[in-house]
């Protein structure tokens, strides 16, 4: 099982993932799917099918920088999570941070990313009833360029 690895954020990101989203065709590309996390976290009170929360979860190529992409449906409810985390994220810096750190602290005491990713989910809960408040309040709807 690979070892969780946390880097700091970096504006390069925007790049990059702009640079890989034209390469994927992901398998085609050389990217590998990681057999086993077809199924997304769901929140507490999240609703819907299980389909609704499905997604498909690849590692980059070797020749490339190391990165997960987590690929969802369009429309899907875990589309809508993803999408106003990170976009919450964006504009509050405090809590970036904060989530940040929690990161790096978990990545140096669990070694095995589904626990990392089971310990860091009630986080990610926690971040998303502000990130629902401030949708709200901002009238927050995804970019056209996140379909």
């Amino acid at each position: 099982m690979a070892r969780v690895a946390i880097e700091p954020y970096s504006e390069r990101w925007r790049a990059d993932f702009a640079r890989l989203a034209r390469r994927i065709t992901l398998a085609g590309a050389g990217f590998e799917e990681i057999v086993g996390f077809s199924s997304d976290h769901r929140a507490p009170g999240a609703e819907g099918p299980d389909e609704d929360w499905s997604k498909r979860f690849f590692n980059a190529p070797a020749d490339e920088r190391s990165a997960n992409v987590h690929v969802r449906l369009e429309g899907r409810p875990n589309q809508r999570y993803a999408l106003l985390f990170r976009d919450y994220l964006r504009e509050h810096p405090a809590a970036a941070a904060a989530y940040a750190e929690l990161k790096l602290r978990l990545a140096a005491e669990l070694r095995d990313v589904r626990r990392y990713a089971d310990v860091k989910d009630p986080a990610c809960d926690l971040i998303m009833v502000a990130a629902e408040d401030w949708a709200v309040a901002t009238g927050w709807q995804p970019g056209p360029g996140d379909a």
